[in-house]
């Protein structure tokens, strides 16, 4: 890989795809779970006939790895090969175990480093991060791309706030690596334990932000901004079993930067039919990735699940080539509502510009689709007082801006669960 692969033209950017494709290709028809999912085809010489093949998803690897435990069998390389097990949290199904080898390794974390350092963190800062050691992907492979920027690292983990608090304000930190709702947690400690210090006080000038969908919306960035006296960056967009951060914002654009065209080759598609979108302005769909460069689990047309609006296709300011994009939602995460194909992230970003709220939700479902009006648990902001006419005002500013009938019920502040790690907003009970 180039050591400067998101900056790369996209002359240099084919020529390297191509080289790296041909040694790949091989590599992956030696694998039996994709000798069986191919039907015997060959892999296209050329990746701009990779549609000839079929997808692989998140289901069909557990199957895989059920039947061929530990590492299923699309594990290309020889047991033995393996330097590093993770494990996905299984927040939506089985748990499912990572194997990198020692190339794997270095490249996920050569890749990570460049989109936290595109964030802005590099030598002379010292970041604590705040995100899970223990066997998920975002604790140690995370904190390895952050020392991949020459900054000093901090391996903190989860859990223990106050004395997170303390450590941030006795080493003088200078950026939080951590999930986009902690800030809340570290506030309400604040708070509560340290009343004599306000979240400015303790000096961070960066946040590194991942795990969570919101970044986007303007109005949390500014809420963060304010109460931190930081700068939020949007550093950390990956996917587990791909790799655990390939996307990142600059300090000249809040979009997501696809910092990985160099070992990772994109496609977008639409969730309902496959079919290839154009990865253009405008255009929308769900990311399929393939591995360019991957020993232990390549993976090849791996659909993510995630959506896709892709915003730019020119170079940035900043001089890197990947396309910038925004995450609009999960597929799994999808709500339809009378026709409206509705995400946490867009309910998120009208309860935000409501002043009494805090900001926090969660749309509980307890019933299998189909729905006449979206369920919308939002939390009051410290102080407010809950009332007919104000769940009355949310559900209007929904109605304005989804075209979605809500029923809103409003939940006294502090009622809603805050964790250090992923906060999930569509709860389902059936």
């Amino acid at each position: 890989m180039h050591d400067t692969g998101e900056y790369l033209s996209q002359s240099e950017l084919a020529a390297h795809r191509a080289d790296a494709w041909s040694r790949q290709r091989r590599h992956v028809a030696t694998s039996a779970f994709y000798r069986a999912l191919w039907g015997g085809q060959e892999p296209p010489e050329d990746l701009a006939d990779l549609g000839q093949l079929p997808f692989s998803d998140k289901a069909g690897l557990r199957l895989s790895q059920a039947a061929h435990p530990p590492f299923g069998d699309y594990l290309a390389n020889p047991r033995d090969q393996v330097r590093r097990l993770h494990r996905t949290s299984g927040t939506t199904g089985q748990a499912m175990n990572l194997a990198l080898s020692a190339r794997d390794c270095e490249i996920t974390e050569f890749v990570a480093g460049r989109c936290q350092r595109a964030a802005g963190l590099g030598p002379g800062d010292t970041v604590v991060h705040c995100l899970n050691y223990q066997m998920w992907m975002g604790g140690l492979t995370d904190h390895m791309g952050l020392e991949r920027t020459g900054a000093t690292v901090i391996p903190f983990g989860v859990g223990n706030t106050e004395l997170l608090i303390r450590t941030i304000a006795e080493i003088g930190v200078t950026a939080i690596s951590c999930t986009p709702s902690y800030p809340a947690v570290l506030a309400r400690v604040l708070a509560e334990k340290f009343p004599h210090m306000a979240p400015r006080d303790l000096g961070l000038r960066l946040g590194l932000f991942g795990g969570e969908p919101g970044l986007d919306d303007p109005a949390l960035r500014a809420r963060i901004r304010e109460q931190w006296g930081l700068e939020p960056r949007n550093s950390n967009y990956g996917v587990s079993d791909v790799f655990c951060n390939f996307a990142a914002q600059c300090e000249h654009d809040t979009r997501l930067h696809f910092m990985a065209a160099d070992v990772l080759y994109p496609e977008l598609i639409d969730p309902e039919t496959g079919a290839l979108q154009a990865i253009e302005a405008g255009a929308s769909g769900e990311l399929v990735l393939t591995h360019l460069e991957r020993d232990c689990q390549p993976l090849v047309r791996f659909r993510t699940g995630d959506i896709l609006a892709i915003d730019e296709t020119d170079p940035c300011t900043c001089g890197r080539t990947g396309f910038r994009f925004r995450v609009v939602g999960r597929s799994d995460d999808m709500v339809v509502v009378r026709g409206l194909n509705l995400f946490p992230t867009m309910v998120a970003a009208v309860l935000a510009a409501i002043p009494d709220l805090s900001g926090d939700y969660r749309i509980p479902l307890d019933a299998p689709p189909p729905y006449d009006a979206l369920p919308v648990a939002a939390e009051l902001a410290e102080g407010r007082i809950a009332s007919p006419a104000l769940a009355a005002k949310v559900a209007a500013a929904l109605k304005k801006n989804l075209g979605a009938t809500a029923r809103v019920t409003l939940l006294a502040h502090g009622s809603l669960s805050v964790t250090e790690g992923k906060t999930a907003r569509v709860i389902r009970s059936y």
